[in-house]
């Protein structure tokens, strides 16, 4: 439905069609379910080993803050000196406005290993000191770490299913990622119910184990 109604608004501005007559006007779009994907454990190592390799210092850290923050990829690219204290980064302004990021102790150091700016400098810069493409980086390298679909909006998701088999509650990953509405958050709900799931299998597996019971269906 979104491309034939551009298609149309299109024709109009041409003057193929008379302006209004648009008989897509109105009618609503088909909610497509976003696209989730998540790394598993293997993904994340073999990332961590061609980060490891990469030179561009800069980018290489650009990356593994947002792996560490659960941050936005626009928030870390526009991120200045002046925005990071002691143990959060306070953005000035983000897609759901003013922000606190909590940095764990990984995220600190990533930070803390960068040579420090003026307080209105970029922490992370292109080649002519413009705010830095990180996703023109990511398209080149995520193919050298065999990762050739995931996009950089899905280490955020990473982040919050790693959060999540930690044990970590939906409400306290909202308030990690900055998400104004319970609903964003609830996009998780399900690799939580996994989780429960499995502790359940291990609780039971314990269980069976504790009472010497070897045939469960005896």
């Amino acid at each position: 439905m979104s491309l034939s109604f551009g298609v149309m608004q299109y024709a109009e501005r041409l003057g193929l069609r008379k302006l209004g007559s648009n008989p897509a006007r109105g009618v609503p779009r088909y909610a497509r379910e976003p696209l989730q994907r998540f790394l598993n454990a293997a993904e994340l190592k073999r990332l961590h080993r061609r980060l490891t390799e990469c030179d561009d210092t800069y980018m290489v850290a650009a990356i593994r803050l947002l792996i560490h923050t659960g941050a936005r990829s626009s928030e870390i690219a526009t991120l200045t000196w002046g925005e990071i204290s002691d143990s959060r980064l306070e953005l000035k302004d983000s897609k759901t406005g003013p922000k606190s990021i909590l940095l764990s102790r990984q995220a600190k150091a990533i930070l803390d290993g960068l040579p420090r700016g003026a307080d209105d400098e970029l922490v992370f810069t292109g080649t002519k000191g413009q705010t830095a493409n990180l996703s023109y980086f990511w398209s080149k390298f995520r193919n050298k770490a065999g990762l050739p679909d995931v996009r950089l909006h899905d280490l955020r998701h990473s982040y919050a299913s790693i959060a999540i088999q930690n044990g970590i509650s939906l409400d306290a990953i909202g308030r990690l990622l900055g998400h104004a509405l319970t609903e964003t958050t609830e996009r998780y709900a399900h690799l939580s119910d996994d989780c429960i799931a499995n502790a359940a299998e291990k609780l039971g597996g314990s269980i069976v184990k504790l009472m010497g019971w070897q045939n469960v269906s005896s």
